[in-house]
């Protein structure tokens, strides 16, 4: 279940997508799959070949991209992974208060 995220956000997420840019959403999350996670971050891009090359980056394998039909296709990243690629990105300071980090 996603929450604590406003339309706004999900509309520049979208529209920074539609203009072919690697795009960040984060946002709480609770999933009984992955019950140390409190947080998701959607990696998402119109050009699948420029996500994919993204990802490679960072060890993830283009399979893991979660197709969608509606052009917003996008990696899932939690735990860990989260963490390490928004310190990367010089995005862990937005969403701090989205994860919880020591």
């Amino acid at each position: 279940m996603a929450f604590g995220i406003t339309k706004t956000e999900l509309k520049h997420w979208k529209q920074a997508i539609d203009q072919g840019k690697i795009a960040f959403l984060t946002h709480y999350w609770i999933d009984d799959r992955f019950p140390q996670c409190k947080s998701v971050t959607k990696v998402g891009c119109r050009d699948l070949v420029k996500l994919a090359k993204w990802g490679k980056d960072y060890q993830l394998k283009e399979e893991w991209i979660h197709h969608r039909k509606d052009g917003y296709s996008h990696f899932d990243l939690l735990g860990e992974k989260q963490i390490e690629v928004l310190k990367k990105e010089g995005l862990l300071d937005q969403v701090k208060e989205k994860i919880q980090i020591d």
